[in-house]
Formats: C-alpha cells, structure tokens, sequence
C-alpha cells in the first residue's frame, strides 16, 4: 500500500468526507490532527504525528488545516490547536487537545488496541 504510514492531509470538505467515509466502510481508528500553518505546538506535534504513523498503518491519520476547512472546525467544535481527534465509525471516542506527546501516544494505544 503505498500510503502506508502517511498523515493525509484533507484540503476540501470532499477530501476530509471521503477519507472518513473509507476509513468507516474499514473499521480503522482514524486520528484527526486539527492544525494551524501560524501555530507554533502543531509544528511541534507534526513529526511526532508522522513518526506515530509509520508505527501504525492500521491507523488512519488526517491532518486538517483549520483555516483552510474551518466549517469542519466548527463541525467538530475545535477550539485549541493543536486538537487530536479519535473516530471510529464516525463516532467521536476520545479527544486530546494542546501537544501532549505523551497522552497523545496513550490514548492512541488505548483505542488502536480495542
């Protein structure tokens, strides 16, 4: 597969519908890194992301840039940035928000487990 271990990043609405409604037709985790090109902690968490990734092509990473798709933003009610949102099925499970490397990490092991 060759977009094994990749963060995709979602520029339209069509792109970010498409990528959660594959990623519900195969029952993955999905992992939404709610971002901003101007803040400094995504920039941070960006290859940590990446780098989580590579670990775990059963995950779905996206990367949504909440300027460029601030209606999805709103959608999701995103305040902070950065937000890590964890969907399964189209449903929310668990939320972490700011660069919290290390919870970032757990709860992603928590739900790509379950």
């Amino acid at each position: 597969m060759a977009d094994e271990g990749l963060v995709i990043g979602c520029h339209t609405v069509d792109a970010w519908k498409q990528q959660l409604d594959n990623a519900q037709a195969s029952n993955e985790l999905v992992v939404v890194d709610f971002t901003a090109s101007w803040c400094g902690p995504c920039r941070i968490m960006a290859p940590i992301l990446e780098d989580l990734a590579k670990k775990m092509p059963d995950v779905r990473f996206l990367k949504v840039d909440v300027d460029e798709l601030n209606s999805v933003a709103e959608e999701w009610n995103i305040e902070a940035m950065p937000t890590f949102l964890f969907l399964k099925q189209g449903q929310l499970l668990d939320k972490v928000v700011g660069a919290e490397k290390d919870q970032l990490q757990q709860t992603l092991t928590k739900h790509a487990s379950s």
